[in-house]
């Protein structure tokens, strides 16, 4: 795998931007800054070989090393975002994409953008219903009456289920606005799987609760590329078209230069 000082030198300069329907603007945020702090994050993560990197070598958790990201589950991006406190104070937050192998929370990285609680309550019960009528259809012949109906129930209530968890997420911006993700995306169809759960709207959200105003934000691929080969170890990518951008309008509502 490459280093990290040949990863920042491939760096994507794109920076993070969205329109906002509520002012009716589009904003944006470079990386300024952070893209030094992600490099440093990026190696320091190679070294370490894991991403609970605030507990001790003795303490570390063996669920969150780096191997799960060369295995079948592939790599995943990290973000930084250095941001300046009330007070003139500079500092620096850090992000993974989604869940980091079935954790959403991991101490020393922002939180998601609900309530972590509440979202087992409501995924738990459902999913359980879904995976049962999957291994109900796997043991079906292809010609058999119920497929096709045990297919759309399936799909039925897998978009029940995504409907429930988007009403969950609660996005603020830099005036102070609360918004859910259907109120702040905007888009051509439904939300992709995933929407709110990238890097950028997970430090953003976590900056503008805070009152800390965002001085730039970097985001990099680390592990095993993706299946559709867009996505490589150690490359810095701007945030993504389909999940971020129509939510980031939004959040970055309020920043002021």
């Amino acid at each position: 795998m490459p280093s990290a000082a040949s990863s920042a030198a491939r760096s994507a300069p794109e920076e993070c931007a969205g329109f906002c329907r509520r002012c009716g603007r589009h904003h944006g945020l470079g990386q300024a800054d952070s893209i030094r702090h992600a490099a440093q994050l990026l190696a320091r993560l190679e070294k370490e070989g894991r991403i609970d990197l605030a507990s001790a070598d003795h303490a570390a958790d063996p669920e969150l090393v780096l191997d799960h990201l060369s295995g079948p589950a592939r790599g995943q991006m990290f973000g930084v975002l250095t941001y300046e406190d009330r007070d003139g104070s500079t500092g620096v937050l850090r992000a993974f994409s989604g869940q980091y192998n079935g954790r959403w929370q991991v101490a020393g990285w922002v939180p998601p953008l609900f309530d972590v609680g509440q979202w087992h309550q409501v995924n738990q019960p459902q999913e359980a219903r879904i995976k049962e009528l999957g291994r109900h259809i796997a043991r079906l012949a292809e010609d058999a009456p119920q497929r096709h109906h045990l297919l759309a129930e399936r799909r039925l209530l897998s978009q029940q289920l995504m409907k429930r968890l988007h009403g969950l997420y609660r996005l603020t911006n830099f005036r102070g606005q609360t918004s859910t993700l259907a109120e702040a995306f905007i888009g051509p169809g439904g939300m992709p799987t995933g929407t709110g759960d990238c890097c950028a709207p997970k430090l953003l959200n976590y900056a503008a609760r805070h009152e800390l105003r965002p001085l730039g934000i970097s985001e990099f691929f680390l592990g095993r590329e993706n299946r559709s080969q867009t996505r490589r170890h150690g490359v810095f990518y701007p945030s993504c078209t389909a999940k971020c951008r129509p939510i980031l309008g939004f959040l970055l509502c309020g920043l002021k230069p």
